[in-house]
């Protein structure tokens, strides 16, 4: 069988990559940049990846540059193309503009990598540095209209780099110019999902015979799956399945989720609520990441409690989690990754548990993509495996708070934006709030950007993009879509994770939901986070966020655009059964936002 090596220099797309070339046929394995050159001859051909550090910096990942003499290609992405660069010679350094989103790629010369495709191609950008000097030997392959150096090779020596991410579901052609790189490879393909659930349900029984696993099913897609996984390869009797109700779950969640499971076979699935212990340990947290460690270690006291009032024997028992790889990347889970959020799935105490060796995440390689179509091989209805993504820590991370009520001046920002914004007919104001976002493999929290004026989503999509290239103080750019007066006075509201305000956003996330089966849009939007945020244009008022996006794996989204009718009929309805002081549509693309707010 053929492979190929990636080697993960801790960039958020390293595994996304490896899940690219799966996809395309062709089995692929994560490898350290620190291998020795000899390891790697089972390989036909290498993959850098991205990377959060530059490669200049003294602190940037150790790499073992005997691998550049590796007798086979070599394709470097983004940090990858930087660090081939460096270390042959030439020279990398800050880019005049940093490049977080599309950019329309020009083809100089003929490629084999090229093959096959446009002399000019949208691809995803998302770099603050830039190769500025080439090594000796090579040639400029592309480039953008701020990136000079956008693809390069060296034929003689089989080594090519690309500063954009083909790997991305945005990049419209990336995935034929990296099947191109592994025709040059010489790959067959022959590599398929069906393939990994055979062995995956083979070496769960192997690894884990006459063990019984405890599983936390929060009924979103990869706990369901991983529940589908673990029972078909070691049998209903040994897997305990327990929903938690967190007091977080979206409107009658729980008993949809325990109709649904029954309703699918499952016996072995249990319901048990801890609302007061979850809202009782948040009250008065408005720190985002300290409220999902919260909630992480919150779930595993709940589970401790479960198995305590039940037969079984903690000590005997694994604990089982549908951590999928965006999980683990984003709580900075591997060797060079950089922290962009803790998942509750990667606290402290989960993490202890996995060094000890008991906890099993059977999906943990896996991207959405490949866990639905895995749910599907395994019987699951059509509905457990295409809902709408929910997040573990669920409406814990969409509902924003604050510990203060003071609003800082940023007057001389917003000039400068709105003297940007002045071609375009649009105004903006700053929000007194903050979320998180990925700019440059690494974690950003900024503040979000409001748009207001008449402009369609290409015009959007442009301004969200300039603005979040363009001024640090922001990561995110939303649109006034409610339409409210935001020019005078904004007011932040001084609140934590309320039941009230819970039971409000709740309705709201109903109505969204309700609106989309309506109207036949649910499965055109791959998700619709929608986030309560602690702001408003009097005292104690506050606003929504949409949040429609699109995407396959989650590492990347672009943001949906709803038809403006549907979107007005939608807010009327959110605005009759919530008081609002503003409704909001995120116009921001994945990077530089992250899908969830926090």
């Amino acid at each position: 069988m053929d492979k190929i090596g990636v080697l993960d220099f801790g960039g958020q797309y390293a595994h996304l990559i490896a899940n690219r070339v799966r996809r395309m046929g062709v089995y692929s394995e994560i490898v350290s940049p620190t291998a020795p050159l000899e390891s790697l001859t089972v390989y036909k051909g290498l993959i850098f990846s991205g990377g959060p550090s530059s490669v200049y910096a003294e602190d940037a990942p150790l790499f073992n540059e005997d691998i550049l003499n590796f007798n086979g290609p070599i394709l470097g992405i983004c940090y990858g193309h930087q660090l081939i660069c460096h270390t042959l010679g030439g020279e990398v350094k800050p880019g005049k503009v940093k490049e977080y989103g599309i950019a329309r790629v020009q083809n100089l010369i003929n490629s084999p990598l090229y093959d096959g495709l446009s002399q000019s191609e949208i691809m995803w950008m998302s770099h603050g540095d830039s190769v500025h000097i080439l090594p000796e030997g090579f040639e400029i392959t592309a480039q953008t209209n701020d990136c000079p150096i956008a693809s390069m090779q060296n034929l003689d020596r089989e080594i090519f780099g690309l500063q954009f991410h083909p790997e991305v579901t945005h990049s419209e052609n990336g995935l034929a110019l990296m099947k191109n790189f592994l025709k040059r490879c010489g790959c067959s393909f022959n590599w398929d999902i069906k393939a990994f659930m055979q062995q995956s349900i083979g070496k769960i029984r192997e690894e884990y015979e006459g063990r019984k696993v405890f599983l936390l099913v929060s009924g979103g897609v990869d706990s369901n799956v991983a529940f589908a996984l673990l029972n078909r390869a070691l049998g209903d009797e040994n897997v305990y399945g327990l929903h938690v109700d967190n007091g977080l779950m979206r409107k009658n969640e729980s008993a949809w989720v325990k109709k649904e499971l029954e309703t699918a076979g499952f016996r072995n699935f249990h319901v048990v609520d801890a609302t007061d212990e979850f809202l009782g340990n948040l009250k008065g947290i408005s720190d985002p990441q300290e409220k999902r460690v919260i909630i992480g270690d919150t779930f595993l006291d709940v589970k401790c409690d479960a198995v305590d009032a039940s037969d079984l024997v903690d000590d005997s028992w694994l604990l089982g989690q549908g951590t999928i790889y965006p999980d683990t990347i984003e709580s900075g889970g591997t060797e060079n990754s950089h922290l962009i959020k803790t998942h509750h799935n990667r606290v402290d105490k989960i993490q202890e548990l996995i060094n000890q060796g008991k906890v099993i995440e059977p999906l943990a390689e896996l991207y959405k993509d490949e866990v639905r179509e895995l749910g599907e091989l395994l019987g699951l209805p059509h509905k457990l495996v295409w809902r709408h993504p929910f997040p573990g820590p669920g409406l814990g991370v969409r509902i924003l708070c604050s510990g203060s009520s003071e609003v800082e001046d940023y007057t001389a920002s917003e000039a400068q934006i709105n003297e940007y914004l002045k071609p375009y007919q649009l105004t903006a104001r700053i929000l007194p709030v903050k979320s998180v976002g990925v700019q440059g493999d690494a974690r950003t929290y900024a503040h979000p950007c409001l748009v207001t004026g008449e402009a369609d989503w290409e015009t959007l999509e442009e301004v969200s993009t300039s603005l979040t290239n363009r001024f640090s103080e922001v990561n995110r750019v939303i649109y006034n879509a409610g339409k409210d007066d935001w020019s005078g006075p904004i007011f932040l509201k001084n609140c934590d994770t309320s039941r009230d305000r819970l039971d409000n956003l709740r309705e709201a996330d109903q109505v969204v939901t309700d609106y989309l089966f309506d109207k036949g849009l649910y499965e055109q939007i791959w998700q619709m986070p929608v986030a309560l945020i602690p702001i408003g244009t009097q005292k104690g008022g506050e606003s929504l966020v949409l949040r429609p996006i699109d995407s396959t794996e989650a590492m990347t989204a672009s943001f949906s655009r709803i038809p403006r009718k549907d979107m007005n009929n939608m807010i009327q309805q959110i605005r009759a059964c919530s008081k609002l002081d503003g409704v909001f549509y995120d116009v921001t693309n994945k990077p530089p936002g992250t899908i969830e707010w926090e």
